[in-house]
């Protein structure tokens, strides 16, 4: 669930496959990642595969055939 406030949709792009993905937060928790909070305390409602997403640049799927479940 995200916290307070309107959500914002940000649009992810896989750096090895090029696949797009559609994330929704809110604009406060992502000013608090962009100031150095850990993406899982300031978005603990994404997933782990969107929190990687937004860490790495690299989609599950992809994450999956570099490094296994």
């Amino acid at each position: 669930m995200i916290s307070e406030g309107a959500p914002t949709r940000l649009v992810v792009t896989c750096v090895h496959c090029g696949a797009e993905k559609e994330l929704y937060a809110n604009s406060v928790d992502i000013f608090k990642w962009q100031a150095g909070v850990p993406v899982q305390d300031s978005m603990p409602y994404l997933s782990k595969a969107d929190s990687g997403l937004l860490i790495s640049k690299t989609c599950d799927d992809c994450w999956k055939n570099l490094f296994g479940e």
